[in-house]
Formats: C-alpha cells, sequence, structure tokens
C-alpha cells in the first residue's frame, strides 16, 4: 500500500511539473509589456536566488559545494550551464515573438534529438525501431523547412541545445540532485546575464522597476523556472523512469494547445503534415521503447 501511495505522490509531481513547463508560453505572453531579453535576465535572477534559498533550508549547501570542487565535474556543468540557458533564451524570445508552436516542435523532437546523440557521442547500437522514427523525423523536418520556407531553426536549437544540456548532465552523473545542479548552473550563468540586462538598459527601459503588477510577473516566472524542476527531482524518486518518459509530452502537448487554440498561430495543412511526421515517429519510438523490459525513453527536464 506505502508503495502505490508512494506511486501516486510521483505521479502528481511529475504531472505537476510537466503541467507548470506547458504553461510558459501563457506566463510570457503575460510579460510581453518586458523586452525578452530581460525576461530571461530575471528568469535567471530569481530562478537562482529561490532555488539559493531551498538550499539553505534544507541544509545541502554541502552537497553543492562539493559538485563545485570537482574540476571536470564542474567543466561538465559549465558546458551544461551554457547550453541551457541558450535554450531558456530562444524559448522565451520565441514565444514572445509569436512562435510558441515551434518551440512544442521543439520539445516534440528532442527524444529524437537525444537518440541521435547517443549514436554520435556515446557510440550507442540504435534498434530497428529507433532508426525508424529518426528516418520519419527527418522526414518531417525536410517537410518543414519547405513549409516555412526555412529550417525550422527554433525548433532545431531548442531540441539540440537541450540535448547537449541533458548529454553534459550525463557526464557529470546521475547522483546529482536537480536543486543543486540547478542552483550551480543559474549561478554560472547569473554574471552573464547581469551584463545582457545592462546592454538591454541601453535600447529599452527596464519594466520590472515600472510596477507592482509587473514585477510579481517576472519575479514569479523566476521561480516558477525552480519549482517544476523541484517536482521533477521527486517525481523521478518515486516513480519509473519509464513513466517520467511517457508524461513528459504533456508540455510540448499544452505548448502545441496553447499556440493554436489561445494564441491562434497559423497551421498551414502542409506544417499539419510535418507535425503529424513527427508524432508518428514517437510513436514509433515509443512503441520500440514498450518491447523492451525496461524502456529506455529519453527524458526531457525542461528549462
Amino acid at each position: 500500500m506505502k508503495k502505490q501511495s508512494e506511486g501516486a505522490t510521483g505521479l502528481t509531481f511529475g504531472v505537476s511539473a510537466y503541467l507548470i513547463w506547458g504553461s510558459f508560453p501563457l506566463i510570457i505572453t503575460a510579460a510581453s509589456f518586458a523586452n525578452p531579453f530581460e525576461v530571461v535576465v530575471w528568469r535567471v535572477v530569481f530562478g537562482f536566488l529561490f532555488a539559493a534559498l531551498l538550499v539553505t533550508l534544507t541544509r545541502t549547501w554541502a552537497q553543492t559545494v562539493e559538485l563545485v570542487r570537482s574540476p571536470k565535474k564542474l567543466g561538465w556543468v559549465a558546458v551544461a550551464s551554457l547550453f541551457i540557458f541558450v535554450n531558456w533564451s530562444v524559448y522565451v524570445v520565441a514565444v514572445a515573438t509569436s512562435n510558441v508552436l515551434e518551440t512544442s516542435l521543439g520539445y516534440f523532437i528532442n527524444p529524437l534529438i537525444t537518440v541521435l546523440f547517443a549514436v554520435v557521442f556515446l557510440k550507442e547500437k540504435l534498434r530497428k525501431g529507433q532508426w525508424v522514427a529518426l528516418g520519419i523525423g527527418l522526414i518531417a523536418v525536410v517537410i518543414l523547412t519547405f513549409d516555412y520556407g526555412r529550417p525550422p531553426w527554433i525548433a532545431l536549437v531548442l531540441a539540440i541545445s537541450f540535448a547537449t544540456y541533458s548529454l553534459a548532465k550525463n557526464r557529470v552523473g546521475g547522483k546529482i540532485k536537480a536543486l543543486q545542479s540547478f542552483t550551480i548552473e543559474s549561478g554560472i550563468v547569473l554574471p552573464f546575464v547581469l551584463v545582457q540586462l545592462w546592454i538591454v538598459s541601453m535600447f529599452t527601459p527596464i519594466m520590472i522597476f515600472s510596477g507592482v503588477v509587473e514585477a510579481s510577473i517576472l519575479i514569479s516566472f523566476g521561480i516558477l523556472t525552480a519549482i517544476p524542476l523541484i517536482l521533477f527531482g521527486a517525481a523521478a524518486s518515486r516513480v519509473k523512469l519509464s513513466t517520467i518518459g511517457f508524461i513528459q509530452y504533456l508540455t510540448p502537448i499544452l505548448q502545441f494547445s496553447v499556440g493554436y487554440f489561445i494564441l491562434e498561430e497559423p497551421m498551414p495543412p502542409v506544417r499539419w503534415i510535418g507535425f503529424a511526421l513527427v508524432w508518428v515517429s514517437l510513436v514509433v519510438l515509443t512503441t520500440d521503447a514498450l518491447r523492451r523490459r525496461k524502456p529506455d525513453l529519453p527524458i526531457a527536464v525542461q528549462g
């Protein structure tokens, strides 16, 4: 009974994490009064402050500092920080410029890119089903390139940057908790975003100082950057990773729904075909994973 209760709690935490990630387009849209690069700055700043507060309250600074003392691990964390910062920046700017549907595409194809990286960098051998999924995904990208009149750069940058982030985290090791990892990663990029804030201030007013409502939205987005990571960490310790692998698709589904139904972004027929092929490739990938005793779906812990 206790094990079932733990599983139910873990599932609730996991679903909550991916629901929050899926709601980010609405939050970024609500922050449209600010320059998107300023939004990124406060996302990092208040995400770091909130995470640092939690590390203090949970008395886990010792584990956090221990990671920093390992030059090899710190190097990979620095790489992870760079690419998650790129991911956050591209995502916020894309949503702010009405490209929510393409951001959802990025997180749909992320598992495919992760599988591809496993072949290229980790020298893993893929099964037939995985190769078929990658092939269908490639065809989808070609079709979407034709539809957009350009490669779907936003989706590709989001997927590649997050896959690289995941690869770097893999090199660090799987025993580092999400909270400590997020604290260090956001702390590393903190000096860079402060420079970014100075540059933004040269061109547009800094909106966090313009009113209580504006400040509340920008601060809340920073805090909400850390919360789902904590929920994910709690979920991962209670339920199978295969379960997490399936519910991760909640985020791009919600992003797609927000972009299409609420923000009413266009979806021409050819674009529907491209998206549909991506979904088919994910079905093939998932089916192939389910045939194994231990499904090995790539997990997307989004930024």
